[in-house]
């Protein structure tokens, strides 16, 4: 194990350990949460040892949380007793041993298996004047004394260290999405055929997004230019399901079709973070402390359930401008939009 992860309270009586911050989400499964305490009963004044794990949507700075108003919302929170020992058995990981080894005979083990349905962890991009801790979904590990486990505690009695829930991109990557639309214009009896496809379905942060386009303009206007563009969708799932969309990246083809013309191109497009840096609101993938990220993956699921929290997903859309033509010339202009499902993912690091 090359690193530990360690908070002690503010008392010295317990402390936190983790081996790892990051725990992987297979779809189907997450990655057991495996951890321990020190604890030194002759500080505990006959108080328990407590561990919790949180999954929490944080809509707020804690500083603001001065009139009575929580800012956060527990999505999902489950608390074990680690002293004194209760008798359940702990099925003790490698990750247990190697934290024991290190810790020594004052160390209690303990594991946390959350469930899939649980959202990743997401951060919202703060705007460039905002202070405080971002808004999003984050996971919080917390251990404390106290005699009961849901009481109020004192901060001097409490340590905590955050975690994430990361997903990455499937090994295998299929074909991508591909659509077709048929627009009919007034004062015109032939359509506009408008067919996209994207190569593949999983794209990487920062790879190029190449979107094959296909015209048959059968009309007697003119597509002027072709807007290719990706859209990020954060649905917030609280109380009621809300969704927000962002544009990440957009570039315009001036690209002429002419009437009674077939016209077929591939374009690049490339969302990235380093491009919205301004953009409040946006999401991006959770972070630890003030460290690099990337724009929001998309999120998987089984889709049996409803998952509470940020959802993420994205599209891109194909947009031509049509203009000219016929008697009423730029009066009946208009545009023809296709929309592709985009899965914008980190791929899995080698030994993960």
């Amino acid at each position: 194990m090359s690193k530990v992860y360690k908070k002690t309270s503010g008392n010295g009586h317990i402390a936190l350990y983790l081996g790892k911050r990051d725990f992987v989400d297979n779809v189907d499964s997450v990655e057991l949460v495996d951890g321990a305490v020190k604890v030194d009963p002759a500080g505990l004044d006959g108080k328990k040892v407590f561990v919790y794990l949180a999954c929490a949507f944080r809509y707020g700075s804690d500083d603001l949380d001065v009139i009575g108003l929580s800012f956060r919302r527990d999505i999902w929170i489950q608390r074990v007793q680690v002293y004194p020992p209760t008798g359940a058995s702990v099925t003790k990981t490698p990750m247990h041993e190697s934290l024991m080894k290190k810790i020594g005979e004052q160390g209690c083990p303990f594991s946390f298996q959350m469930p899939a349905n649980l959202p990743c962890s997401v951060s919202l991009q703060p705007g460039p004047n905002d202070a405080g801790k971002a808004c999003g979904v984050d996971f919080e590990i917390k251990a404390y004394i106290a005699n009961t486990p849901d009481e109020e505690v004192e901060k001097k009695d409490t340590c905590r260290l955050m975690i994430r829930k990361i997903q990455f991109a499937p090994s295998s990557n299929k074909p991508g999405p591909k659509a077709e639309i048929t627009k009919q214009f007034m004062m015109s009896d032939k359509p506009v055929i408008l067919e996209a496809s994207l190569e593949k379905e999983i794209y990487y942060h920062g790879d190029p997004i190449v979107v094959n386009v296909k015209i048959n303009n059968e009309t007697t206007k003119v597509v002027k230019k072709i807007t290719v563009l990706v859209e990020q969708l954060a649905s917030v799932v609280l109380y009621s399901s809300d969704t927000y969309t962002k544009m990440v990246c957009s570039e315009e083809f001036a690209e002429t079709v002419n009437a009674n013309s077939s016209f077929e191109k591939s374009f690049q497009i490339t969302p990235l973070l380093a491009n919205n840096k301004e953009k409040r609101g946006l999401s991006v993938d959770g972070r630890l402390k003030d460290e690099d990220t990337n724009l929001a993956s998309t999120t998987l699921s089984q889709g049996d359930k409803e998952m509470q929290g940020i959802i993420i997903s994205y599209k891109v859309k194909v947009n031509l401008t049509t203009g000219g033509g016929g008697l009423l010339g730029g009066l009946t202009g208009s545009d023809v939009t296709l929309e592709l499902p985009l899965t914008l993912m980190s791929p899995k690091p080698a030994g993960k």
